[in-house]
């Protein structure tokens, strides 16, 4: 068997490459990279290294043969056209190079009448590749934990928690409990099935107080809730382009489009996810 986990030096994919390493030879493990350069400690621990650039057809053809499963984790444009027509390319190279299984990172804002900037991808996804023939299963993940952690300086700064959600709560997974899971599935042929969808979550989710109060324990500093609108959220934190689909996706979540709970985590895992207070404290000691 091959593996090719793409993303292999980001923030996901590189942590899904460690724990994929955990379980399977590192002779069955290809590393897809956008910059060879960024990847000379991968090469000098012996993996197999290949550029993958979604929007570079041929290379993308070349760099999947002889896949059997292939680990797709998207580019981090900010908006549905540019990952559409990504999905479209990978889709192309993936039937030209006969892959055998298309492991899917997907998002739990993907509902029909959702705000969310790039709602559109990931609804596009599942009704995509369950109509290209390729085999597929897809994760959802959750609201990623990691963020609050550099935040929690400003938080504590500002003294409340600003997100525009109003009553409706905020459902978390953390990147290395992603990575596990797309591993677990990636390498486990009865949860690799055709078709597949999971959603990983954390055992609760949390409203903007419940998320204040964790955030106060984990802290020690007194952290409040009071919400900003959604223009000025998206004018706060539009530093590198990112603010319309920040503000979208809290526009979401205010709509309670990003509160869902599964326990599909326990089912790949056989063990909850972390609980968010129990990771942050990780992170703060």
């Amino acid at each position: 068997m091959k593996y090719l986990v793409t993303g292999a030096t980001g923030h996901l994919g590189s942590k899904i490459l460690a724990e994929i390493r955990k379980l399977i030879p590192d002779k069955e493990i290809v590393a897809g990279v956008h910059t060879i350069s960024k990847a000379n400690d991968l090469k000098r621990h012996g993996l197999e290294v290949v550029k993958v650039d979604y929007f570079d057809r041929d290379s993308l053809v070349n760099a999947l043969k002889g896949i059997d499963v292939f680990i797709y984790v998207p580019s981090k444009s900010h908006d549905s056209f540019t990952r559409i027509t990504e999905l479209e390319y990978v889709i192309d190279a993936a039937k030209k190079s006969h892959v055998g299984h298309i492991l899917a990172m997907g998002f739990i804002a993907d509902q029909v009448d959702d705000p969310f900037a790039l709602s559109a991808f990931y609804g596009y996804l599942p009704r995509r590749l369950a109509e290209s023939g390729v085999p597929y299963t897809i994760i959802r993940n959750s609201l990623y934990a990691d963020p609050l952690v550099p935040y929690l300086p400003e938080l504590i700064e500002r003294k409340n928690v600003i997100y525009p959600m109003g009553d409706k709560a905020l459902s978390f997974i953390s990147l290395e409990d992603s990575a596990k899971a797309f591993a677990k599935v990636a390498v486990t042929r009865r949860l690799r099935q055709n078709g597949k969808i999971y959603t990983l979550t954390q055992e609760r989710n949390y409203t903007m107080p419940e998320l204040a109060e964790v955030l106060t324990k984990v802290t020690g500093h007194e952290i409040g809730y009071k919400p900003v609108s959604l223009d000025e959220f998206g004018s706060l934190y539009d530093e590198n382009g990112e603010g319309h689909m920040l503000s979208s996706m809290y526009d979401a979540g205010s709509r309670g489009m990003l509160q869902e709970l599964s326990n599909d985590y326990k089912t790949i895992m056989d063990h909850e996810a972390t609980p968010l207070i129990e990771f942050l404290k990780s992170r703060l000691s």
